[in-house]
């Protein structure tokens, strides 16, 4: 266990150590007696009780800590990653934080006009230690909204791994895996920032900020 005790302590972003965290791992692992148990537990929570969103601002540490988003009740990828595994090393299971680049080819014009591509940088997803292993778990797509859009909702065994799936219920092409950035104690801000600025030019999170707004205009 020597190799993965990292993985169990507070890091950025993963406050696992914060008592809200630490109380919520301890009423849903309450009864359970082996980690598997445990682990499905927690996935299943962050997956549906979170509700995925985009309308979270990419720029500050403070909108992917594990706390907040726990405490607002939804967030998107990298902040539901970041909150399952501060759970998951609250209950005692190594975790950390896996980064990838993907292509959303079902994402909305809107999204498309603030993004300019369909490419997302550094979709994040956890990775649990169970059995000796390291288990991929994405829990970003809730189960309200995969069936609002039809979906193939991400499912979670805690043996093998839980990724999204390359197409939805209509057999149309949904996620395409194009680049793996590797794991990561912690959420590594200062590279998903600088990623973001890359990919989506200078000018990208002025956009997203107009965008934000309509869309909570648009939904309030």
């Amino acid at each position: 266990m020597q190799h993965v005790d990292e993985f169990l302590r507070p890091a950025p972003g993963i406050d696992s150590d914060n008592p809200d965290i630490e109380q919520k791992a301890k009423d849903l692992c309450g009864g359970l007696k082996d980690d598997a148990g445990k682990a499905r537990s927690l996935f299943y929570w962050v997956r549906d009780e979170i509700k995925y969103t985009p309308l979270v601002p990419v720029d500050a540490l403070q909108n992917y800590r594990a706390s907040k988003t726990l405490e607002r009740g939804r967030g998107f990828c990298v902040e539901k990653a970041a909150l399952l595994a501060a759970l998951a090393r609250a209950a005692g299971i190594p975790a950390r934080v896996h980064l990838a680049d993907i292509r959303n080819h079902l994402i909305s014009p809107r999204l498309i006009k603030v993004m300019g591509t369909n490419l997302f940088s550094c979709h994040g997803y956890s990775e649990l230690y169970l059995e000796e292993k390291w288990v991929k778990a994405t829990p970003a797509f809730d189960l309200a909204m995969c069936r609002e859009n039809r979906i193939a909702p991400v499912e979670f065994d805690a043996r093998q791994d839980g990724i999204f799936h390359s197409h939805n219920l209509e057999g149309e092409l949904h996620i395409e895996y194009v680049r793996d950035r590797g794991f990561y104690t912690g959420v590594p801000m200062d590279e998903i920032l600088a990623d973001w600025l890359q990919v989506y030019g200078a000018d990208s999170l002025e956009r997203l900020k107009r965008y934000l707004e309509e869309e909570r205009a648009r939904i309030s």
